[in-house]
């Protein structure tokens, strides 16, 4: 890692530790981003774009494709370059996610064009 680099992290890692330790002092909680959080925020954007679950901006259900098959095709992705380095709850959750994502589109779209 170049010097830049390096003090561009320390500059990262000190913004964080400030507002985590400014929600702990105004009585809030400071959410760390997990690997399982990172998933189901994949899943859900899939699952919106499917057309299962409301978009909480537009309020209203409705489907996109492309949208979603890039969203499952992304997990595979995912799947393929964290081979081997996930804990085994990881590892279920990913395959889980991407198995349900994968029948729901075909549940969707199977049989158009």
């Amino acid at each position: 890692m170049t010097e830049h680099n390096e003090q561009f992290q320390r500059k990262w890692r000190s913004q964080l530790a400030r507002e985590e330790s400014a929600a702990n002092t105004e009585g809030g909680k400071y959410r760390h981003t997990s690997f399982k959080i990172f998933l189901s925020s994949l899943s859900m954007q899939a699952m919106i774009a499917l057309g299962r679950i409301e978009n909480p901006v537009s309020g209203r259900k409705s489907q996109h494709r492309e949208q979603a098959r890039h969203m499952i095709e992304t997990l595979d992705i995912l799947a393929r370059k964290t081979a081997g380095n996930l804990n085994e709850e990881e590892r279920h959750l990913l395959d889980e996610s991407r198995y349900s994502l994968k029948t729901m589109y075909l549940e969707e779209f199977a049989g158009d064009r």
